[in-house]
């Protein structure tokens, strides 16, 4: 018998990225938590997988195909959420992307690119749902952050920036919104064995180790690592959690 204090039956989620990785764990495991979710990506055809795959849970699942930068997408989506379950309870800002490149040569393009999905998709998505929260009295909104926020990244920048502004943001939203009983917290996973964090062991095949060395639990993280700490940032155990930074990393950013 699921404890209702992690029971999410009745409650709406959308996951932006959802179709794969992290993003799909963490969709499963709101679904298998009692949840409708909705999972809004780019990749229709992947998203439809998805969407197949979670219905196995036996919640309703929706596949929007959505481009998390561009607002009228955004507004789309929330659009047709609330349609089609007449609510929004639930946010996971997950879709993300790494481009790789030295500081010194790394393009504007480069930069703006990364921040553009990492940190400003999140905020347009957070502000897309807000009415719907305020209206339903409540909500949670989890972005995903990365251990890459308090650590320096010199073949990464711009993506070490944009997860360490999405904190920021994490806590002036948390502030601004907990008024109207939304909570907002962060999620930063370590170094978690997907397709993003394989092609950078590809670029850098010392990598591997040198993970391993750091991280006390001695593996690599898999995406189902994450689920848990999704369902518990939105559900009721995590009403009074707010502006939080929950690192699920095995323990690397402990080690000096």
């Amino acid at each position: 018998m699921t404890n209702p204090l992690f029971d999410l039956t009745g409650r709406v989620a959308i996951v932006t990225g959802g179709n794969a990785g992290i993003g799909l764990a963490m969709a499963r495991g709101l679904a298998e938590a009692g949840a409708s979710v909705v999972i809004a990506d780019l990749n229709s055809a992947n998203s439809e997988q998805a969407k197949a795959a979670l219905e196995i849970s036996g919640r309703p699942v929706l596949a929007l195909t959505t481009d998390v930068t561009v607002p009228t997408s955004v507004a789309n989506m929330v659009a047709a959420t609330v349609k089609e379950f007449g609510r929004v309870d639930i946010l996971v800002n997950n879709a993300g992307i790494s481009i790789a490149a030295p500081a010194e040569t790394m393009t504007l393009a480069e930069w703006q690119k990364v921040i553009d999905v990492n940190m400003t998709a999140p905020f347009l998505c957070a502000q897309a749902v807000y009415p719907a929260m305020k209206d339903a009295g409540g909500g949670k909104i989890i972005n995903i952050a990365s251990v890459l926020a308090m650590l320096g990244a010199g073949g990464a920048a711009n993506y070490a920036a944009s997860k360490g502004g999405i904190l920021q943001l994490t806590r002036s939203l948390a502030a601004a919104w907990a008024i109207d009983n939304i909570q907002v917290n962060a999620i930063l996973p370590g170094w978690i064995d997907t397709e993003l964090t394989l092609r950078a062991r590809e670029r850098r095949p010392e990598l591997h180790d040198r993970i391993l060395a750091r991280t006390p639990a001695s593996r690599w993280g898999r995406p189902q690592d994450l689920a848990g700490a999704a369902v518990f940032l939105a559900s009721a155990a995590a009403d009074f959690v707010n502006g939080a930074a929950l690192t699920v990393d095995g323990g690397y950013s402990i080690m000096g």
